[in-house]
């Protein structure tokens, strides 16, 4: 992060860097809109129990209760705050099913909580940044091409460098691994998910010690997931190597048709990776893992993919596809490498000053007719010299101060250039780079 918090894992921006993240959550927020997603948004905390069904590991889930509580009850006593936005929404999609439209398309941006070592991508306190969708009973596969799409666009409008969106598909492995006769699909994956963290050689002897692999076995599966294109020629790639399974042929099929229209639509921005696993259990078909061109050491800015039973009720399941964007992550990295500029640190655009103490009210009433038509404002504290006003208002960062003359005429100074001009109060403006602070790409 660009400064050390002073509770580690929690951090907290200056106005400036606070700015840069709001630019970040607008560009998604008004992304996810134009492709149609609902903004909902869940309570803080959840049960332990649901929360630990999916597999996460309960030291780093955070447990609430109440301080002055003599005696929790039921409904108070277990409770966590949520550690991610996939298993609430699960819940909530569960308990409003009588009210929702199906295929219901949802963004969600709201904190999370996870108690991990805190570093540079990793906190405690962090904001995330969901899109999915979900049908009822089914979901057409074409909903994996689409968020593969949007997320793309929503990424390529923010401040930071080239990222490469990696896709696979649970299905291609899983058909894959039981085709060359490994039966223990979700152990070879746990071991191919550690690839890029320990090598080949390490994932090989895992392989052999978890699975039982032999060493054609273990050739193969690191063979497969060493195959890496940005079109569809992985399908002749894993064709090459022999293996036939039902479902490996659909898992490429499906594969096919997310990589095929990517590379149509987003040329550069999509590649088949036979390595991604994603370690969650409740994945089934497509996986995305997303990183920075050059940064891969961050981890993963946006994951994801296809869950086809992660929320139930009764006879009924709901099917989703989504993405989950680190915001804090990116943040943290934007802040630290300085990939973005803000043009000021302040919403301020003008000051009025004040000639004299007698003249705060007509100065008020000055700034009241700039915000009325959007144009931020503030009035200056004490009549004191107009240089010391300037000064004041140029070290925060306002670019405009307002005089008000005797006469009832007023003036505008643009303090950067010194140019000063008449200006009325219920038709000036500023011009519109000047009207709140601009995020810029550095």
């Amino acid at each position: 992060m660009a400064r050390k918090a002073s509770l580690s894992g929690f951090p907290e921006w200056l106005p400036e860097e606070r700015l840069i993240e709001l630019h970040v959550l607008e560009v998604l927020q008004r992304t996810f809109e134009l492709h149609g997603f609902s903004s909902i948004e869940t309570r803080a905390v959840e049960t332990v129990d649901h929360l630990l069904r999916k597999g996460e590991i309960d030291k780093e889930v955070y447990a609430v209760s109440r301080l002055q509580a003599e005696e929790a009850s039921a409904s108070e006593s277990g409770l966590a705050l949520h550690y991610d936005l996939t298993v609430p929404f699960a819940r909530y999609v569960v308990e409003n099913a009588g009210h929702l439209a199906f295929p219901f398309r949802r963004f969600q941006i709201q904190k999370c909580w996870r108690g991990e070592r805190p570093q540079e991508g990793r906190a405690r306190e962090f904001t995330q940044a969901d899109i999915d969708v979900v049908g009822d009973g089914v979901l057409p596969f074409r909903y994996d091409v689409e968020l593969a799409l949007a997320v793309v666009e929503a990424l390529g409008a923010l401040p930071i460098p080239a990222f490469t969106l990696r896709v696979n598909n649970r299905k291609l492995a899983e058909g894959f691994y039981r085709g060359i006769g490994l039966e223990d699909t979700a152990a070879v994956l746990r071991s191919i998910d550690k690839l890029e963290k320990i090598g080949a050689e390490k994932v090989g002897a895992l392989l052999r010690e978890e699975t039982g692999a032999d060493d054609t076995q273990v050739a193969l599966a690191l063979e497969l997931a060493g195959i890496r294109t940005a079109d569809t020629s992985f399908v002749e790639r894993v064709r090459a190597l022999g293996v036939t399974n039902e479902l490996l042929d659909e898992g490429l099929e499906e594969l096919r048709q997310v990589v095929g229209e990517a590379a149509r639509c987003a040329p550069g921005r999509v590649v088949a990776d036979l390595s991604i696993a994603r370690g969650l259990d409740y994945y089934t078909g497509t996986v995305y893992e997303t990183v920075l061109d050059g940064h891969e050491g961050l981890g993963s800015i946006c994951s994801g993919g296809r869950y086809d039973a992660l929320a139930r009720k009764g006879n009924r399941t709901f099917p989703g596809v989504g993405l989950s964007i680190g915001v804090t992550r990116l943040v943290s990295r934007i802040l630290s490498q300085g990939f973005a500029t803000v043009s000021r640190a302040v919403p301020t655009a003008v000051l009025v000053t004040l000639a004299d103490d007698d003249a705060w009210s007509e100065a008020q009433d000055v700034a009241t007719a700039l915000r009325s038509r959007g144009i931020s404002a503030e009035v200056a504290a004490g009549a004191e010299k107009f240089g010391k006003q300037i000064k004041f208002a140029d070290r925060r960062g306002i670019p405009f101060v307002w005089f008000t003359a005797p006469d009832g005429t007023h003036e505008v100074k643009d303090i950067r250039s010194g140019d000063q001009v008449a200006a009325d109060p219920g038709s000036w403006t500023p011009p519109a780079d000047d009207l709140r602070p601009v995020v810029a790409r550095a």
